[in-house]
């Protein structure tokens, strides 16, 4: 991936056996957003307008005080713009938890999900990231050896496992679930 790549749009597209309501309930409802990825509690308020607020998870909490860095409660944040359940989500995105990034604002981040053969559903992940190169290099997974975690690669594989097994992914990460 180029740094042009990273810095202006990422877009990342996995087949997961699972209908387009589980992949949409996985994404929205807070009791699944805490079981992969970074293990955070995501809030919509699924209407145009609407908020989101994703929240520190306790693994996430001790991983940061292990570190020494300061988290705070809310670690991303932004608005609804879209809501077509169980097909297109748009919002906003402001990463919260890294200074540098949260500096840069907010960013578009889009859902699709289509439903394709066999019980099979395309989900696609379009980031918008212009004017914001820290983010990029997180969602990226760029920064993983700093202990960032994979980004989009590394959520949606987690995602992916989840929903294919009923278990999230064995990362040796420190978020254990």
């Amino acid at each position: 991936m180029t740094t042009d790549t990273l810095t202006t749009t990422q877009v990342y597209r996995v087949y997961i056996k699972a209908t387009p309501e589980a992949i949409w309930t996985a994404i929205t409802d807070p009791s699944w957003t805490e079981r992969y990825g970074y293990t955070n509690r995501a809030d919509y308020e699924l209407r145009p307008g609407g908020a989101y607020r994703s929240t520190a998870s306790e693994a996430m909490k001790r991983g940061a005080e292990a570190a020494g860095i300061p988290l705070p409660e809310v670690v991303v944040d932004g608005e609804v713009l879209e809501a077509h359940p169980p097909h297109r989500l748009v919002q906003t995105f402001r990463m919260l938890m890294a200074p540098e990034a949260a500096a840069e604002g907010f960013t578009r981040l889009t859902y699709e999900i289509a439903e394709t053969k066999g019980g099979v559903t395309k989900l696609t992940v379009i980031h918008e990231l212009e004017g914001a190169p820290n983010l990029a290099l997180i969602v990226g997974g760029q920064q993983e050896e700093l202990g960032a975690g994979g980004g989009w690669a590394w959520v949606l594989s987690d995602l992916k496992s989840l929903l294919e097994t009923g278990q999230p992914m064995d990362w040796d990460d420190g978020l254990k679930r």
